[in-house]
């Protein structure tokens, strides 16, 4: 890994990286693309040393509360952060000038931070978005090689459904070919029904691929399973979407299965959440005699 000093913290969407690049390799990341032009290798994880103090003059610059997210592109809780400790300084930074946050990870080192994640519930909003893709977990340390397991993520969105605090799970990818089975599905959302997992966002059962992420995946499907990747290159091409062909079948039974079970299945609805500030707890500061 290698350091920096940023210019800038927060997106216009109030997002966060903190760090640039991952460790966990996951064989499919579209973070590898070529498009987000990385000027380093991908597992030399670029860190923005001085994020604490650019979230803090943010955070005191902002007329309005409002949700802070992280993970969009880089996992906030991958190895490094078990020493540099950046996201646990930021979330303490989201508490105490009691702004919400909204985490995504694969990781369960986010229970290390489970005493912020309550604080900021308590005062704001607090959400925690996982991925989960693989029930099988042979293939999963084969997908997700560096990183906790679906099992693993599974008891800690139970852990954290114990300690109040709200859970969205990413189902995607699903990658045509290995994963995209009705056993992996039902699988997935067992974990999630019995986590009570408020929504889960999935945009179709398939996959994409991209400049720079194909090449990987390619690469590391050869390894694992020989003559797979073009087994996807005479179906797909250079196609950025890669559909499963039993995309409408499986998309079917996660909408039922979704519904039977009250859980959002509407990706619209799970970002309005996301995004959505508690705006009751604005007007108790404002007027704390209500």
């Amino acid at each position: 890994m290698h350091f920096v000093d940023a210019k800038g913290i927060l997106s216009p969407q109030n997002g966060m990286n903190i760090y640039r690049g991952c460790t966990h390799g996951c064989i499919y990341c579209d973070s590898r693309s070529t498009c987000y032009g990385f000027t380093h290798a991908f597992e030399d994880v670029e860190v923005k040393q001085n994020a604490p103090e650019l979230l803090e003059k943010a955070l005191r610059s902002k007329r309005k509360k409002c949700m802070i997210g992280t993970g969009a592109m880089c996992d906030p809780y991958m190895h490094c952060e078990e020493t540099l400790q950046l996201t646990r300084k930021c979330l303490e930074l989201i508490a105490r000038y009691e702004f919400g946050a909204t985490v995504h990870t694969k990781s369960d080192r986010v229970l290390r931070d489970l005493d912020l994640l309550k604080r900021i519930h308590e005062k704001a909003k607090c959400v925690v978005q996982m991925t989960l893709t693989t029930y099988d977990e042979s293939l999963c340390k084969i997908l997700e090689p560096n990183v906790c397991t679906t099992r693993r993520r599974a008891e800690v969105l139970e852990i954290l459904r114990d300690n109040g605090i709200p859970t969205i799970v990413w189902l995607s990818p699903i990658l045509p070919f290995l994963n995209d089975t009705e056993e992996n599905l039902n699988g997935i959302l067992q974990y999630c029904i019995q986590s009570k997992v408020r929504g889960i966002i999935c945009f179709g059962m398939g996959m994409t691929l991209r400049e720079g992420d194909r090449e990987y995946f390619y690469e590391a499907l050869e390894r694992h399973f020989p003559g797979l990747w073009q087994k996807y290159h005479r179906k797909y091409g250079y196609a950025y979407e890669l559909a499963s062909d039993r995309n409408q079948e499986l998309m079917r039974l996660f909408h039922d299965i979704c519904e039977k079970h009250g859980i959002w299945h509407d990706a619209e609805t799970c970002f309005e959440y996301l995004h959505a500030f508690p705006e009751k707890y604005e007007q108790m500061k404002i007027f704390p005699f209500f």
